[in-house]
């Protein structure tokens, strides 16, 4: 008896809806079903998600793949997959760009002739992803490959819906407040920039996000610069009961000290020179909400125990103003400093940080979450794509090593930033402009794995960067080292504060500050 060839690749994934598989091992196998059913190079599922589309398993991309998202309007073949709930061709002759182009594995260079097909995948009629396929044979997909497609898109379709209920039931099992939080993530649209990753600490990191947002406590994100804290924050507020609310955001390192109490608590009309109005302050402001305050170590000592009333009572005075004004708001707060360590210091009250650290929340630096670095690239280099005018922005292998290998002081914001630069250098150094641009080692620039340029010091080093303090307080020698760092990297930009504060992966208002503390300025 012979067996259907599209019923015995659809068997194992309909006694796969019986198993507990995570998220990605389902679509994993899914696609590994459609190769079975109809050979390829390339296959990829991809979500929608407003108006982009996120891929959830690719077979024959090349990793950073992951890390893209993929603009419909940008993408016209993807626009025309989910235009239709028929299974589309494009033949090897087709004008419209490739989405995937220069992206299949093992392929370094443009391929010009190949063929590739896909389809909508449609839940409840309403759009909710796409399959591709890619093959470099140019006349291997035809007529009766189409139909096949959207048989098993059907089917699989309903397996994806099959498998969303069965999670959805589990999770109303473990809690029903988090099944509040899932269908309300569900249906909202995911913000522009989310947290990229697959390491085991970004996803410890995504976990204690989830625990603490569905709380009303305090939350204290630390981290070092660069790492993601604002992104934390957002997420932490998204997946909260104040989501609906505003969420305000107060860079406290930005505010000279003689506006920082009228940014947190707003003034009245004539409270000092300047103040021709009434106005509302950022507590006020989220009032219902969430209230992000950025590098609130930096705050005066002054402004710190006004706050702290505040946090206490829920009730402010604006400057100028004996009238009390109550208000019902979450605090995150955030800081690249040791809190702990500036207490001790008396640079920061302790009653104030520990009614902000109810719920310690550490952002891991990018060197600890391996090869997260490469989907970050990915998402990075499409940011760029069209920015640039190119058909596809890819990594050569040796960048990808160069990237795995890096420090990152600076941490997501210095690649971010790398990424840009070394894009448009890398599109200069072109006689022609090339519809495909891939990224090589010498184009980021970066110091060798064996001696990056912010590694942990030895220990004969801090001697030697003091220049021979001798003993002494702890803190004189850190501000005797800052001094020499920060002076030697402004010796390198000639002067240039702006390139100083890019090449350390500090902020411009939080260097500026420093080097006034440090009497460099």
């Amino acid at each position: 008896m012979t067996t259907n060839p599209l019923l015995a690749s659809l068997l194992p994934l309909v006694a796969d809806l019986a198993r507990e598989l995570p998220e990605a091992e389902r679509y994993r196998r899914l696609l590994g079903a459609l190769r079975e059913l109809l050979p390829c190079d390339a296959s990829a599922l991809l979500r929608l998600d407003g108006e982009q589309l996120v891929p959830l398993a690719v077979d024959g991309l090349s990793a950073d793949t992951l890390g893209r998202r993929f603009l419909v309007a940008e993408h016209p073949r993807l626009q025309a997959l989910l235009a239709s709930p028929q299974a589309t061709h494009f033949a090897a002759d087709c004008e419209l760009p490739d989405p995937y182009d220069g992206l299949v594995e093992g392929h370094q260079g443009h391929l010009p002739v190949h063929d590739c097909l896909g389809c909508g995948l449609y839940l409840d009629q309403q759009p909710w992803g796409v399959l591709t396929l890619d093959a470099l044979n140019p006349q291997r997909f035809n007529a009766a490959d189409l139909s096949t497609l959207e048989a098993f898109a059907s089917l699989a379709a309903a397996t994806v819906k099959a498998g969303e209920r069965m999670q959805t039931l589990a999770r109303r099992v473990e809690a029903e407040q988090q099944l509040a939080q899932l269908y309300k993530r569900a249906a909202a649209q995911l913000p522009a920039r989310e947290i990229i990753g697959q390491s085991p600490v970004h996803k410890a990191l995504m976990a204690e996000i989830e625990l603490v947002a569905g709380s009303e406590l305090n939350v204290l994100i630390s981290g070092e610069t660069g790492v993601g804290k604002e992104l934390v924050a957002h997420a932490i507020h998204a997946q909260s009961a104040r989501a609906q609310a505003a969420l305000v955001c107060l860079n406290c390192a930005a505010l000279p000290d003689t506006l920082v109490e009228s940014e947190l608590f707003g003034h009245v009309r004539g409270a000092f020179s300047g103040a021709v109005a009434e106005r509302q302050g950022k507590f006020e402001l989220a009032d219902g909400g969430t209230l992000f305050l950025d590098e609130v170590g930096e705050l005066p000592l002054a402004a710190q125990a006004k706050l702290l009333r505040v946090l206490q009572s829920g009730q402010l005075q604006r400057v100028g103003s004996d009238r009390e004004h109550r208000v019902n708001v979450r605090i995150l707060a955030a800081s690249n400093r040791n809190l702990s360590e500036e207490v001790r210091a008396g640079r920061f009250r302790a009653d104030l940080y520990h009614r902000l650290s109810v719920y310690p929340l550490r952002v891991p630096p990018l060197r600890e979450r391996g090869r997260d670095v490469i989907l970050l690239t990915g998402c990075f280099l499409e940011q760029n794509r069209p920015r640039l005018g190119l058909r596809s922005l890819r990594l050569g292998a040796d960048a990808q090593a160069v990237l795995l290998s890096y420090h990152w002081p600076g941490n997501v914001r210095e690649l971010e930033h790398l990424i840009g630069r070394a894009s448009l250098k890398a599109l200069a150094a072109c006689r022609e402009r090339p519809r495909i641009l891939t990224l090589q080692a010498s184009d980021l620039d970066l110091p060798s794995a064996s001696a990056p340029a912010d590694a942990p010091l030895t220990p004969a080093e801090p001697e030697a960067l003091t220049g021979g303090l001798g003993s002494g307080e702890l803190r004189q020698a850190l501000d005797a080292y800052q001094r020499q760092f920060i002076g030697a990297c402004l010796e390198r930009q000639h002067g240039n504060w702006a390139a100083t504060a890019r090449e350390l992966g500090l902020d411009r208002a939080n260097l500026n500050r420093l080097a006034l503390r440090l009497g460099l300025k």
